[in-house]
């Protein structure tokens, strides 16, 4: 396995020059209860597991471990969030409330997100890997990481939890990190299949912290995630929406990177660049309408690294988070860990070149014209430091 001090690295290298990968058993026993791809039961729906189970990414634990690429990684096993972390963005409240149904018989956080008696402890884990990779990398302690975190996140808000989230992992992580002084300005980028509302609500008004989503359009949350969302008061122009119409493969979302996310993050000059890590934008998923193959989500972690060099070896963190496809999404997370250590070693993904081949994979009109109407309607504020005049 992986060193666990602050000083080496697997191969001899600096810590500071490797990526940390995160991850805890705890968080695969979270049980959200037998609803499968439904909010929740129901008498004509027969019991199966909830579509959010831990075998996609245990799967992908075990990939890492079967492949060799887990001993070049620093592997961390780090304490779950305090509840002082924890209500730096969510409401006492909220965790009053998801405390005392633990300690009952569970429950649901808000807007589907089942949860059964132990689940609070795996939510806390899982805050905990997301809370520890933002700081080594923050710190300068690991040039990136990657947190395997379960239950995700991205979906919670201050006070509920929606869409299979319990905990806002991203917003505790970095508004603690912001808080502590380990980082100011923050890009957070979520290319999961449904939008991330729960970063655009967490920092909709702060300046400092610039939160993207490329995603489904009218998936998941339904109310949320249009391109006219771009922030409020000292925020307006903090958050960008990408919602991306049914059916886009990799031409669309390559055009997109280029177009739009890679320039705004530049134009942004983050110190930060934190990603939502969703796999289920890829083609095999029961949940989303998109059709990525593992080698897209590699690309696009290269085409961030890059930027990040561009930016100064800005720290990159990847934070796990929706993907449902239990023998697709470890092909994927292992693409983008790859890709995010340099690493060489591969493993054949069989359905790789099949799903590029399928029809409609190149960028369509439609597509084209939507992309380019957002980059035209998309005014980037000046944010760096060094353009402002006194």
């Amino acid at each position: 396995m992986g060193a666990d001090s602050a000083g080496s690295a697997p191969g001899g290298r600096d810590a500071a020059e490797a990526t940390g990968f995160f991850w805890h058993e705890r968080c695969f026993w979270h049980d959200p209860g037998a609803i499968g791809v439904f909010a929740s039961p129901g008498e004509f729906l027969q019991p199966q597991p909830a579509s959010e189970s831990p075998e996609s990414k245990r799967r992908l634990k075990n990939l890492l471990e079967v492949s060799g690429l887990i001993d070049e990684l620093v592997v961390r096993k780090p304490a779950p969030a305090s509840r002082e972390d924890l209500e730096r963005f969510h409401a006492p409240g909220y965790l009053d409330a998801l405390e005392a149904g633990d300690r009952a018989r569970g429950g649901d956080g808000g807007d589907c997100a089942p949860y059964t008696p132990g689940s609070l402890a795996a939510a806390r884990q899982s805050a905990g890997l997301a809370i520890a990779a933002v700081e080594a990398v923050a710190t300068g302690e690991l040039a990136s990481a990657y947190a395997l975190c379960r239950p995700p996140g991205h979906h919670a808000e201050a006070d509920r939890g929606r869409g299979f989230c319990l905990l806002g992992n991203i917003p505790v992580a970095v508004m603690r990190a912001r808080a502590l002084e380990q980082v100011g300005r923050v890009a957070i980028l979520d290319w999961d299949v449904h939008h991330g509302n729960g970063q655009q609500a967490a920092f909709y008004a702060d300046p400092e912290v610039f939160t993207l989503s490329i995603h489904q359009a009218g998936n998941y949350p339904l109310e949320t995630g249009y391109f006219e969302e771009q922030g409020e008061g000292p925020g307006l122009g903090a958050n960008l929406n990408l919602p991306l119409p049914p059916g886009c493969g990799i031409g669309a979302y390559a055009y997109a990177m280029d177009e739009l996310v890679l320039p705004a993050i530049e134009a942004f000059a983050p110190e930060l660049i934190v990603v939502a890590c969703g796999y289920d934008a890829c083609a095999k998923d029961p949940l989303g309408k998109m059709l990525l193959n593992s080698a897209a989500f590699a690309d696009m972690t290269h085409r961030l690294k890059a930027l990040a060099g561009r930016l100064g070896n800005v720290g990159l963190v990847m934070i796990h988070e929706g993907g449902y496809s239990e023998g697709y999404v470890p092909l994927c997370g292992h693409a983008v860990i790859q890709a995010l250590a340099a690493s060489r070693i591969t493993v054949p993904d069989s359905q790789n070149d099949e799903i590029a081949a399928w029809a409609y994979q190149a960028l369509q009109p439609h597509q084209r014209e939507l992309i380019d109407g957002w980059r035209r309607a998309w005014a980037v504020p000046t944010r760096r430091d060094d353009d402002a005049t006194g």
